[in-house]
């Protein structure tokens, strides 16, 4: 590659992240606008948020992305392609949800068939590969998960994607590395809204979008390195939702709540307990998923062995069990303990309940004052207050 042509491609880069960045920064802007006059909204601490986020999202990625795949400046390539028309097609089924009610069941399968269409058999083999769509599932619905903070998903998606374009393009995967670093640019564009306290959120469209293409990408990058750093790399690159989503699934199930509930037991709602502001806990998950992606990004670089990914998974182990220890209360079962506690309290009130007897009128006691004509009759001797 001459030098010109080097510096050809970085100022493409340059201008795709650039362009990515604005044009989802415009589009949520307006969106949010239609959102709110069509009340598509989401209700947060009481006021309503905008739900159509991730549509601008998807729509400035995919833009960009087609773009430099139509001039030939940055094409996407054959792996690359399929990844963004598959989450494309997520994406679709997201807002469909975000409209209306969707089965978590279909969303399920829609996420296993499309990691199915991505996933590399002829490098990684059926048994491997089979793993490999379990592990993309998992990590696209816990990536939604984080959605539970203003600004976390966004943030989180941020630094994966960048880290998971420099390892690609550490693989020659040029392709891949630039619809990453189109999409750190439009979650850095949805950020300008997103951030506490957000004017618009994701929803489901973005998260299944933004989730499935980091989880695959993921894949695709590792899927050619050896099982030792290939693994580790990958489990650093998403230490902090995979940890969020265990932590979720291990508190409900020692309380013996329903898993598929939603409740206040995610890594925000613990920091916010623990005193920290909103703002407060988006610095310090955002800074944990920094240092977890970093090493994941030194392990693929060959800098760190794989070794190194075992700090990361004492370290996310630690907050889980620390975490998981503190029982928290499903304000729906104390919402409704509460209404029955009351409901009772009043029965055994109203049942208990006595009438007071009525007091007789007393008559205001007053010094008797002898009537100007003597002395008194007998019968205002008895009653000398007794009216005439």
């Amino acid at each position: 590659m001459t030098t010109r042509l080097k510096f050809l491609v970085v100022l493409y880069g340059i201008a795709a992240a650039t362009a990515a960045l604005l044009l989802t920064a415009a589009l949520a802007a307006l969106l949010r606008t239609i959102a709110l006059r069509l009340g598509v909204v989401d209700r947060r601490r009481a006021r309503p948020v905008a739900l159509l986020g991730g549509v601008a999202v998807m729509a400035g990625t995919a833009l960009v992305a087609a773009v430099g795949d139509w001039t030939d400046v940055a094409p996407l390539g054959p792996e690359a392609g399929r990844l963004l028309v598959a989450a494309l097609g997520l994406a679709a089924l997201g807002l469909a949800a975000d409209l209306w009610t969707v089965p978590l069941a279909v969303r399920v399968c829609a996420v296993t068939a499309a990691a199915a269409l991505t996933v590399p058999y002829d490098v990684l083999g059926l048994p491997a590969g089979l793993l490999a769509v379990a592990w993309i599932v998992f990590v696209t619905h816990a990536f939604g998960s984080l959605d539970h903070v203003d600004g976390l998903m966004g943030t989180v998606g941020v630094v994966t994607a960048f880290a998971l374009a420099g390892c690609a393009a550490a693989e020659v995967m040029d392709g891949l590395a630039a619809l990453l670093s189109v999409l750190a640019a439009a979650l850095t564009g949805f950020l300008m809204h997103g951030w506490h306290p957000a004017r618009i959120v994701p929803g489901r469209c973005g998260s299944l979008f933004a989730g499935f293409v980091l989880a695959s990408a993921a894949v695709l990058v590792h899927s050619e390195r050896e099982a030792g750093p290939g693994i580790a790399a990958g489990f650093a690159l998403t230490a902090l939702a995979t940890a969020d989503a265990v932590l979720v699934l291990v508190s409900r199930r020692r309380a013996g709540r329903p898993l598929l509930r939603p409740g206040p037991d995610h890594l925000g709602h613990r920091l916010r307990r623990l005193g920290l502001t909103p703002q407060g806990c988006l610095v310090v998950l955002g800074a944990a998923a920094f240092a977890a992606v970093l090493v994941g990004l030194l392990i693929d670089l060959g800098w760190a062995g794989a070794d190194a990914a075992w700090w990361v998974a004492g370290a996310a182990a630690a907050v889980v069990a620390g975490f998981a220890l503190r029982p928290v209360r499903d304000p729906r079962g104390a919402r409704e303990r509460r209404m029955a506690r009351g409901t009772r309290e009043t029965r055994m009130a109203r049942q208990t309940r006595r009438v007071r007897p009525a007091r007789p009128d007393r008559v205001p006691s007053r010094p008797s004052v002898p009537s100007p004509g003597g002395p008194t009759s007998a019968g205002r001797d008895e009653n000398p207050y007794a009216r005439v």
